[in-house]
């Protein structure tokens, strides 16, 4: 059902200089507003403009003139926001910007609010929630994995996988309605077995979207990766391979690494947010005592840690140290210094953290195999993208109410309760996989939602 707003404007391209900016308006009197502002060269009214046609013109402020510029029309319901749109683009500077934003409030458009033009289309059904929420990560993705799901959320991935789930639940909800209000018609018996099969059903769908949560969050967000080791073994150098300039210091003194330096790389389309950290050593020295307790903590709260290890040394105490430090972690072991001769236990490192990447920190082309081995081991080369998942805590929340109100359910059967007992457990499920999707959420989730948008967007 489409909604009545008010007519408002914003800048829908970053706040710096450029080529062009764009200044977007959109609602019912779209057209009246940009025709107090530009006035194309052509002399033809805007009004009289179709959808998807474009006019070049002059800017104006009232009688001063501003910039030249183009005028696209977009007209409802066929719009981004399924209302007519009106985007003016002038040239990219920064006050000649703002003044078109200015003239545009002045001749009667309120200014958008964060998100405004996307949470319009939301509500004008020309997108799901999901498909807003990925609007949100499309703008934010700095990597290829994350474009790329990104892109299948907004075509609606998740959207469709809620739907299945849905239908499903409404399959069992009717039948059990219809069995219990018309008992004498031809209804199938709704039998405890039938209602077990069905349920199950549901529950490994929902389960299975829990499973790529994981997966789904360190594409969007990224993986926090702490590069760890004793002093000396080569973190820093890898570290500036990983990033391509001289972000770490790098020297032949142990402890020259005191703080956490933290970085952000793309490795084979993979965002890793890195931290090369202080090398685990006894020390009595008290600024380096305070790098390796900051060490620790980032140790504590990586997705992945590099384990790295001097290929050409044996395994030392400050080894068996990170050994107990590592446990429970997701490591990969990192065996550097291999164009010297092997001293390491590489069976020993082998055991303990799976087939170790053996290198050169002075030879860049490890990165690429790197970004290979970290997907594998936190099995993002796994998450099916196209088939839609769980890309934030949102959606995550209802898929795991929906999971209990099933459990509940299937409990309910087996205890041997009657099916209307079961029926609202059901509607619980179907509420909490609607406010997935959005076809039923509150004003309150909406407005969460667009806090994370920029304002033009």
């Amino acid at each position: 059902m489409e909604h009545s707003f008010d007519t408002v404007c914003a800048i829908a391209t970053p706040a710096a200089v450029g080529g062009i900016s764009v200044v977007r308006i959109s609602g019912e009197r779209a057209a009246e507003v940009a025709e107090k502002v530009f006035r194309p060269v052509s002399g033809r009214p805007i009004s009289e403009m179709r959808g998807y046609t474009a006019a070049y013109g002059k800017i104006f402020d009232g009688e001063e003139r501003l910039d030249d510029g183009v005028l696209l029309m977009f007209r409802a319901p066929h719009s981004y926001t399924g209302e007519d749109v009106c985007e003016i683009s002038c040239h990219g500077g920064i006050y000649v910007t703002r003044r078109v934003l200015t003239a545009c409030l002045k001749a009667g458009a309120a200014p958008a609010a964060a998100g405004e033009f996307t949470k319009r289309a939301l509500l004008n059904g020309k997108m799901s929630l999901t498909q807003a929420e990925a609007v949100a990560d499309l703008i934010s993705a700095q990597g290829e994995q994350s474009l790329n799901c990104s892109n299948d959320q907004r075509e609606g991935a998740l959207f469709r996988r809620a739907e299945a789930i849905s239908e499903k639940l409404m399959e069992v909800s009717a039948q059990i309605s219809a069995w219990i209000d018309y008992p004498e018609d031809d209804t199938p018996v709704v039998t405890a077995e039938w209602l077990i099969e069905r349920i199950s059903d549901v529950k490994e769908d929902l389960a299975e979207l829990l499973s790529g949560y994981d997966a789904g969050r360190l594409i969007r967000d990224g993986i926090s990766c702490a590069i760890v080791g004793k002093p000396n073994v080569g973190k820093s150098t890898i570290m500036n391979a990983l990033v391509g300039t001289r972000r770490s210091i790098v020297s032949g003194v142990a402890g020259t690494t005191r703080d956490i330096v933290e970085e952000s790389v793309n490795l084979n389309g993979v965002v890793l947010l890195l931290s090369d950290c202080a090398g685990i050593r006894e020390t009595s020295d008290e600024v380096e005592k305070i790098g390796v307790e900051i060490m620790l903590k980032k140790l504590e709260n990586a997705d992945i840690v590099l384990a790295v290890f001097d290929g050409s040394r044996a395994l030392a105490e400050e080894d068996e140290r990170l050994f107990a430090r590592l446990e429970g972690k997701e490591v990969v072991a990192v065996v550097n210094k291999n164009d010297l001769e092997t001293r390491l236990d590489i069976a020993e490192i082998r055991q303990r953290f799976g087939e170790p990447l053996i290198i050169s920190a002075m030879n860049e082309d490890f990165a690429a195999q790197l970004g290979t081995e970290i997907s594998s081991r936190l099995k993002l080369d796994r998450l099916n993208a196209s088939a839609g998942f769980l890309a934030n805590e949102r959606q995550r929340a209802c898929v795991l109410t929906a999971a209990e109100a099933v459990e509940s359910a299937l409990s309910a059967v087996n205890s041997g309760v009657t099916p209307d007992v079961v029926g609202v457990e059901l509607e619980r499920a179907l509420d909490a996989v609607y406010e997935l999707s959005g076809k039923n959420v509150s004003d309150e989730v909406i407005n969460e939602v667009f806090k994370r948008f920029c304002v033009g967007k």
